[in-house]
């Protein structure tokens, strides 16, 4: 049986992201999203999930990019002077295996960031992290940690099969997170979690533009797969450069996309529905 589980990151990043998700929700074939609970727009997305009960939410774990959910004083060793997260230098992300304290401070960011999606009263429907963060093994650990403390059920693995996108167009580059995801999906999985056999998004980040959903739903391998766009209704402050979001809105909306899912009996499904 092939299911897909189709995601729209960065929910609550901006309302061009907002506005995007709720219609390829509505009118696509978008089934879930991921929150970003410190996004500027995280009070429209959430407004707009409890209209859209079709709509599976999960918890977009941010350690880069948005604001922390503590106060910069809690937790000094992961932001900079003014504030922002720097848990992508290398300092610090040698830091998180060397100190005990650092640890400390992550465990009680990530607690929080749990805390303010359980505050929307949406429910859990799954968790990952921006820029797949939960890769790091200290950062993926301590995410399984707090939650199972909340009661997270479901958690990607961006394991990304990379013959199934060159059966229609190929693919360049090492995929060099393989390992780490791979290590997270079994850790994931030994702790009772939901996890999809595969992820299809890295390889084309911000560049899955209807022609290729449609191939990899074509392509689709037998069993539970992730397929994660970032679509948005134009550009905002923290776009990323490059990134084809309108193209990805499309690549959703795309008419043969649903043709594709009926013709395959492709199952698009919730992480809750698994």
């Amino acid at each position: 049986m092939k299911t897909a589980i189709i995601t729209a990151d960065d929910f609550g990043v901006s309302i061009e992201v907002n506005r995007a998700v709720e219609h390829a929700n509505r009118e696509g074939v978008l089934t879930v999203t991921s929150l970003m609970v410190t996004g500027d727009a995280a009070a429209d997305a959430v407004e707009r999930a409890h209209a859209t009960p079709t709509l599976g939410v999960g918890l977009h774990v941010a350690l880069a990019e948005t604001p922390p959910a503590l106060p910069p004083s809690d937790i000094p060793d992961l932001v900079d002077a003014d504030g922002q997260f720097r848990i992508e230098s290398l300092p610090v992300a040698l830091a998180l295996l060397a100190k005990p304290s650092v640890r400390r401070q992550l465990e009680a960011e990530i607690e929080a960031q749990f805390a303010l999606f359980a505050a929307t009263g949406l429910p859990l429907d799954h968790v990952n992290s921006h820029k797949h963060m939960h890769l790091h093994p200290v950062i993926g650990a301590t995410l399984l940690k707090v939650g199972l403390r909340h009661g997270m059920k479901a958690l990607r693995a961006p394991v990304e099969e990379r013959a199934s996108l060159a059966a229609f167009e190929p693919v360049t580059g090492l995929d060099i997170a393989k390992p780490f995801a791979r290590h997270i999906q079994r850790s994931g999985r030994a702790a009772g979690m939901k996890v999809p056999d595969r992820t299809f998004g890295l390889a084309w980040s911000g560049a899955m533009h209807a022609a290729r959903l449609r191939g990899i739903l074509e392509n689709l391998p037998d069993g539970v797969n992730e397929i994660y766009l970032h679509p948005a209704t134009g550009t905002y402050p923290l776009a990323a450069p490059g990134y084809q979001y309108e193209a990805e809105l499309a690549a959703l909306l795309d008419p043969q996309a649903r043709s594709i899912v009926t013709r395959n009996d492709i199952r698009l499904a919730r992480f809750a529905d698994l």
